[in-house]
This record gives structure tokens, sequence and C-alpha cells, in this order.
């Protein structure tokens, strides 16, 4: 069984130019596949709001959800390091509530470390959170709590200005005490430019290289069927093969092939002794 990575892995692995692999997980059977499979890292992420629970963007999400998720993920995964995501307006109020809320992900769901969302402004909520004891990730780029603002979920850092200051956020992100950062639909060269600036890990989700590469699961293998990201390879279509299964199924019930004999539990005394007593209730 693998030891359990922790930031001073990440941090070598960083020096020494190996990638940390990581997806998304949202329940206990993906975290456990994801395990097996030798993730470095998984994250819980407020994805799960489209991902699993049919929203229309992670702005719904709620702590209580996301706790839900990052405790199902943990029991999954006991020996992978798991970051915990952290919702809409769970940080966004003072640093006493994010302080508050980033304890609860720890505590209540055993949560490795916190992720949240945002740059300069956010430095606040970055630092309080550290000086309590907790690893905090950023997440700069495309930041999909904040979308409106963007107009929509679009890539970002795309000409100089825009660029400046993802570059910016991304050493404030740092000198706040940050362990680790996520750049999100940024271009490749300005994804490399950050990771060379910075001295803590960097990792991508549709940036091109860097330090790690992210991936959201549902993505990844083909079960979320509402919209596919350019920057997404998809390793499998577990949707077809779910739709086919199941259609295989409802054609067997209804002409009699499910269920079998094999299928059945057989009755561990003689037929005889089970007809006497039907033939009683109908007396």
């Amino acid at each position: 069984m693998a030891r359990k990575k922790t930031i001073l892995d990440f941090i070598r692995m960083k020096k020494e130019k190996q990638q940390v692999a990581w997806i998304t997980a949202y329940d206990y059977p993906m975290a456990s596949f994801a395990e097996q499979a030798g993730v470095d890292m998984i994250l819980v992420g407020d994805s799960l709001g489209m991902v699993v629970l049919g929203y229309k963007s992670t702005n719904p999400v709620t702590m209580e959800e996301c706790l839900s998720h990052c405790k199902a993920v943990r029991r999954g995964a006991p020996n992978t390091w798991v970051v915990g995501d952290m919702p809409f307006m769970s940080y966004q109020v003072s640093d006493e509530e994010a302080v508050f809320n980033a304890g609860r992900l720890i505590k209540e769901a055993a949560v490795d470390s916190i992720k949240l969302e945002g740059g300069v402004r956010v430095t606040s909520r970055i630092r309080a959170i550290v000086d309590a004891g907790i690893p905090v990730m950023g997440h700069i780029g495309l930041t999909p709590q904040s979308s409106g603002q963007l107009g929509g979920f679009k890539a970002q850092g795309r000409d100089v200005k825009n660029a400046r200051a993802l570059i910016k956020d991304a050493l404030a992100v740092q000198e706040a005490g940050a362990f680790a950062l996520l750049v999100e639909a940024v271009p490749p060269e300005v994804t490399a430019f950050i990771c060379d600036l910075l001295e803590i890990p960097v990792y991508g989700i549709g940036a091109g290289p860097a330090d790690g590469q992210l991936l959201i699961c549902g993505d990844m293998l083909g079960m979320f069927q509402a919209f596919t990201p350019k920057f997404v390879k998809q390793y499998a279509n577990v949707a077809e093969i779910e739709i086919n299964a199941i259609k295989t199924y409802v054609h067997e019930v209804k002409e009699g092939i499910f269920p079998s004999d094999e299928h059945a539990y057989h009755v561990v005394e003689p037929m005889e002794e089970f007809e006497k007593m039907f033939k009683e209730f109908k007396k």
C-alpha cells in the first residue's frame, strides 16, 4: 500500500520535475478507484454541484454538501492526499468565517488541505487559514465561482494585461502562504512562466504543461454529458457503457429473461412443506 504523500513530497516532486497526477472524486467508489490507480492527490471539488448534483453552476453548493462528499472520499481513499474545496460564500464574508469553514473540512471530513479561488483579493483569507494550521491551495485563472464576473466559463490571461494580473495573483497566493497553486484555463506560455517564477508547485487544468495535471473525473471518464471542455482528454465513455447496460436490463426484464433461476435464492426445506404453508394462508 502506497504511503500518503505530504506537502514535502509535492515540493520535492516540483524540484525533481516529477509530475503530479490528480483527479476529482466525489464519492466512495470513485475515490477508491482513484487510489487503486495510483493518483497522487484527489480534489473534492465544488464541481460536484454540476457533475453530481445537476446544478447549472458551482455556486449553489453548500458547506454541508461539500462535507458529505469529502467524508465519502476520505473513506474511499484513506491513503491519498485529499483537497477539500471551499464552496461559494464559505470564505468570502470574513477571515474568521473562512477559518471556521476550512476547519470544518479538516476536522469533520478529515481532508488534508483546502482549496479556495482567487488571487490578490483573497490573500487575507489564505493567511488566516494558514495561520490556523491548515494547508491551503490557491486557484486562479478561470475561477468558476466568479465566472459571472469573467463573462462566463472563458479562458483567462490571453492578453498581456490579463496575464500580468494572473502573475500578480500567483505571487500573492504564494506570499500569503499557500502550499500549491491550481491554474485553470490559461495559455501554456503564461502557465510555464508562473511555474518557473513560483517556488511552490503549480498544477494545471486546461493550462498546458505544469508541475502536475488535474482533470474532473466526470469529464475524463465520459460520465458528464452536458458539455466537454476543450482541454479534456476523454479516456473512457462510461456514460455509453452505463446506458447500454441499462437498456439491456430493461429489455431482459420486459421479455422475462431476467431474473433467471441462477439469480434466485432457493428454499432450504422440502418444497412440500412450503406448499402446505401456502395452502394455510389461502384458507
